[in-house]
């Protein structure tokens, strides 16, 4: 059993920050369970573009409003408390929040914290060495792989 709180996880290597977001992953790659989780925090008034071409991603916002576009049908969708979306087709989205906006993000495949955004919003997959899969996992020595 693991049991975190978002304050063990403020400020170590797994809370991530930039201008635009905060995003607190709670569960890596490394716990082996399939996923990943994130307490993410989205500014108001930013602009975020992202297209995660080698993960699906669900979101689950709890606080604040904005909304979400989906670049490729330019059909765009409130968010508020209470709404979640999916990611299910490695969709190119916009998310705009005109609050500060907390969410609960998961990934699949996890992600394991090393995964910086590309010029294309892409989290590049990164698998975790063999050595902490346990598993004969392949070592990829920690390079980018694409899908």
């Amino acid at each position: 059993m693991i049991v975190r709180t978002l304050d063990e996880i403020t400020d170590t290597d797994a809370d991530i920050k930039t201008p635009n977001w905060r995003s607190k992953r709670i569960i890596l790659a490394r716990e082996k369970v399939g996923f990943s989780v994130h307490e993410t925090t989205l500014y108001a008034g930013t602009v975020n573009d992202f297209w995660y071409a080698n993960h699906i991603e669900a979101v689950f916002v709890y606080e604040g409003e904005g909304e979400i576009t989906n670049k490729e049908t330019g059909e765009t969708f409130p968010l508020r408390p209470g709404s979640l979306y999916l990611l299910n087709d490695h969709d190119r989205h916009q998310v705009r929040p005109r609050t500060d906006m907390k969410t609960v993000c998961v990934f699949n495949p996890p992600v394991t914290g090393r995964e910086v955004h590309d010029e294309n919003g892409v989290y590049p997959l990164v698998r975790e060495p063999a050595e902490d899969f346990g598993d004969g996992a392949e070592d990829t020595g920690g390079e980018e792989q694409s899908a």
